[in-house]
């Protein structure tokens, strides 16, 4: 039997805290080499940080270790997730709230980031614009998330490998595999590539790149004009 799917992305997650660092791993391919990656192509010294989707806070540990002295802002719709995340980053800020919901003062942050979370929102151009107002003049958005893929047989290939390492001894088993289908088909909104690029810059974001890709996710760069 399946696990019920929750009414909203924040209760898929906040109901599976206690497994989610063990689950993530088994069910993203490299994930930390992505994290790592995600990292490197941060701005060299944000001052006001703002992640969304923090999850446990594992980008959020990693981005706080490289910018000890900025002041972080976390997000998440799970309070569970923030809790967790909070006892890990005890100085940071947190912030119980969809995205679609967040109320982000203009010009507050040198930095936003997240990881595999913005799929969660269908209206990626409205949540683009409010980002891009949320920056200072320079300031970059660095995030990772799960992509269309330009075609429905190149989406294809993508998401059969990801199935068969989900399902590859040691990962996930097929009920947490068919959770995740459950939630995708459920919560999920993926974006291909060029049309994020396409919402970006209609923001008014420059310097659009894919600086990562395997499989269904990627990472990707933009930045506010200075």
């Amino acid at each position: 039997m399946t696990e019920p799917i929750e009414s909203t992305a924040g209760e898929y997650f906040g109901a599976r805290v206690a497994e989610y660092d063990a689950l993530i791993r088994a069910c993203v391919p490299r994930y930390d080499e992505m994290l790592e990656r995600l990292v490197g192509y941060l701005p060299p010294a944000p001052a006001a940080i703002l992640e969304l989707g923090t999850g446990t806070g594992n980008l959020a540990s990693a981005v706080a270790a490289r910018f000890p002295d900025a002041a972080l802002t976390l997000v998440d719709a799970a309070p569970e997730m923030l809790e967790l995340a909070g006892q890990r980053l005890p100085g940071a800020s947190r912030v119980v709230s969809r995205f679609e919901d967040l109320a982000v003062p203009e010009g507050s942050f040198d930095l936003v980031t997240s990881a595999i979370s913005l799929h969660h929102v269908e209206d990626k151009a409205a949540l683009y614009a409010r980002l891009f107002a949320a920056l200072r003049p320079g300031g970059a958005l660095v995030f990772a998330d799960q992509l269309m893929g330009r075609t429905p047989d190149l989406h294809g290939v993508n998401w059969e490998a990801w199935l068969a390492h989900c399902r590859a001894p040691g990962n996930c088993t097929e009920e947490q595999t068919r959770s995740f289908l459950d939630h995708a088909e459920a919560h999920d909104h993926y974006t291909p590539l060029e049309e994020h690029f396409d919402l970006l810059r209609a923001a008014g974001f420059v310097e659009l790149d894919c600086v990562w890709r395997n499989w269904i996710w990627g990472i990707i760069h933009a930045r506010r004009p200075a």
